[in-house]
């Protein structure tokens, strides 16, 4: 449901029975209490009277909280194209968003009723009339369509009023607070010039290569010295050791029959797939007549070329392009382009749209698979598609034999499936492939030793059964299995201490960082802009450098040299200028607002004595 506005008729929002004039511009709104149905759908917090909320003599009810958290989950969910659940909303803060946006309003609230401000039942009428979500067929209000979706939404019509109402006269203090916040010129056009300032810089990104002697290989002492002294990054995490059993479709092909009307049914299905005909990458110029299409197969005789043809009938490459097409594509000129036996120019000839001008710009023969090559594959399908369906109807079963207590290593045996057992943790690099499925990690991070054991559905038609048998603590990985992984790191870490000898060497020389290798050159940039090729900190340290100054990079491995070449003040004269700090601001007014509107929520919260009963909030959030 859209959002409510504040009215504009002066005798709509009255303070002690005198009007009003107050402006809603730069209105800082942090959440109403669900007066734009934020929650719809979300029926189940409706009969909650539990009061979760308290600032004075204004209540924020558990329904209204529950709604207005649900309401904020949804709108989060669909910003990012998927249904986040309430534990996942809590990681990004929600939770206490909505909380303080909750207390906000409700001081507001509070205080508009202390000194009177209050809206008329018409101001409340015309935020309702003017939502779409209750009109009916005629895209007029309707009063049943009305009480039909509030009630779908857990209010009651008194209820949805009196939160208009006092998000209306919410307004009013909002406005008050919020607008005639003003900039500083000085501080506009200073953080203006400095987020405009440009700077253009030579970055060397130093290699092996840039060494004047090649790394030597470490000793086993040495890696096993690396080993010892960096064993914390060759420890396996915490664990759950699994017994598994498994049924694959490949398991059964063998079982499976095959009837050859099956496969050649396939095949035929798949007509297109096995048999490509003959193509050719062609473009096609059109000419109005028969006299203008021979002038331009002169001008092409004579030198000039396609592409210039294309230009001076006023079209592109893209126009004429036909992609790859087949004779039934061409008409009455297939026969001709199809004659072409390397690519090159022809015409005119004839087609549905005038005389054309062609290219051949390429010839894709034929791509024909007989059906005794392709046989064998598609048998092969559909035999694993039948094992598919043959597993699948062993789930009940399956899920029979667990229920009656048998145990994975009896479900396996009776079942005909492979048993074995795994050690599994989430963030390990070395874990079985048998874990790779999604349904393995979601059923296992959920098990614990002494879970009863779970069947599942993998995503390739496998039927898996789990279970946790064990917790294992984490470990140290044998020094044999971890022993490439230590040769790289201790490499890595080699050699990013060579190449930080060598940049210090050079910065200490002063010679031009060109001596060393090739550079990469940034003209100008901004700061906030960098380059994708170069480390991260390249334009932050070119901004920290005079001109003229080289400085080391010495960053996640990664070790440069960087010389700040020129810099280029903002100009501020120009009409570009002039509207980025007209933008500029307005936001820096925006924030002065939403800060000075923050302050005094909590300000009026305190005075008016605020309440929140965690037990209600918690038992909320249970539900969720």
């Amino acid at each position: 449901m859209p959002k409510s506005t504040a009215p504009r008729d002066d005798d709509e929002i009255r303070r002690k029975g005198s009007r009003t004039g107050a402006s809603v511009f730069g209105l800082i709104v942090l959440g109403m209490v669900v007066t734009g149905l934020g929650g719809y759908g979300i029926t189940e917090f409706g009969t909650q009277v539990d009061t979760a909320i308290k600032v004075g003599d204004t209540q924020v009810s558990a329904a209204d909280y529950g709604r207005a958290l649900q309401g904020q989950i949804n709108q989060f969910s669909r910003q990012f194209g998927q249904q986040f659940t309430f534990q996942q909303a809590q990681l990004f803060g929600i939770d206490g968003q909505v909380l303080q946006s909750l207390v906000s309003n409700a001081a507001l609230t509070n205080e508009a009723a202390r000194i009177g401000i209050s809206a008329t039942d018409l101001a409340v009428a015309k935020v309702v009339a003017a939502n779409d979500s209750f009109k009916g067929v005629d895209g007029k209000f309707d009063r049943a369509t009305y009480e039909r979706v509030l009630d779908q939404n857990g209010f009651k019509p008194a209820e949805f009023e009196q939160n208009i109402r006092e998000d209306l006269a919410r307004q009013v203090l909002q406005a008050a607070v919020a607008s005639g916040q003003t900039a500083p010129e000085a501080l506009t056009r200073a953080l203006y010039a400095w987020a405009q300032e440009a700077r253009g810089f030579t970055v060397l990104i130093l290699t092996e290569a840039n060494l004047p002697t090649p790394l030597p290989e470490a000793t086993p002492d040495e890696l096993q010295a690396w080993y010892d002294a960096h064993i914390d990054a060759f420890t396996r995490p915490e664990a759950k050791r699994v017994a598994y059993a498994v049924l694959r479709p490949a398991d059964l092909v063998k079982d499976q029959t095959v009837a050859e009307a099956d496969v050649k049914a396939a095949y035929d299905a798949a007509a297109d797939t096995y048999n490509i005909p003959e193509k050719r990458l062609v473009e096609r110029l059109v000419y109005p007549s028969d006299a203008e299409a021979q002038a331009a197969k002169a001008e092409l005789d004579a030198g000039k070329s396609f592409d210039d043809l294309v230009k001076a009938r006023g079209l592109d490459l893209d126009t004429v392009d036909m992609g790859d097409v087949t004779r039934t594509d061409l008409g009455p000129s297939a026969d001709a382009v199809f004659a072409l036996t390397e690519p090159g120019t022809l015409g005119p000839l004839p087609t549905d749209l005038g005389p054309a001008l062609f290219r051949v710009n390429a010839i894709l023969p034929a791509q024909i698979t007989p059906y005794d090559e392709a046989g064998p594959k598609i048998r092969e399908d559909l035999a694993l598609k039948s094992a598919a369906t043959a597993i699948a109807a062993r789930n009940d079963a399956v899920d029979d034999l667990l229920a009656g207590g048998s145990s994975v290593e009896e479900v396996a045996k009776d079942q005909g499936m492979t048993a074995g057992t795994t050690d599994y943790a989430p963030e390990a690099t070395d874990n079985d492939p048998v874990t790779e499925d999604p349904a393995f990690a979601k059923a296992v991070a959920e098990m614990e030793p002494g879970d009863f054991a779970q069947s599942l559905a993998l995503e390739d038609g496998s039927l898996m059964v789990v279970q946790v048998t064990e917790a294992l603590p984490a470990a140290p990985i044998p020094y044999d299995k971890a022993l490439a992984a230590v040769t790289e790191a201790q490499k890595a870490d080699a050699l990013a201490r060579a190449l930080t000898t060598l940049a210090d060497a050079q910065l200490a020389s002063g010679a031009r960082i060109e001596t060393l290798g090739i550079t990469t050159r940034v003209t100008s940039t901004l700061r906030s802009v960098v380059p994708g090729e170069l480390p991260s900190e390249a334009v932050a340290k070119a901004f920290a450098l005079k001109e003229g100054e080289t400085a080391k990079i010495d960053e996640n491995g990664v070790v440069a040299l960087i010389r700040l070449d020129s810099v280029t003040q903002a100009d501020l004269t120009s009409d570009a200028a002039k509207a980025g700090m007209t933008a500029l601001a307005g936001q820096l007014e925006a924030g002065l607002a939403n800060d000075l509107y923050g302050l005094t929520a909590d300000t009026l919260a305190q005075d008016a004595g605020l309440t929140i009963d965690q037990a209600v909030i918690n038992a909320v959030q249970s539900r969720m």
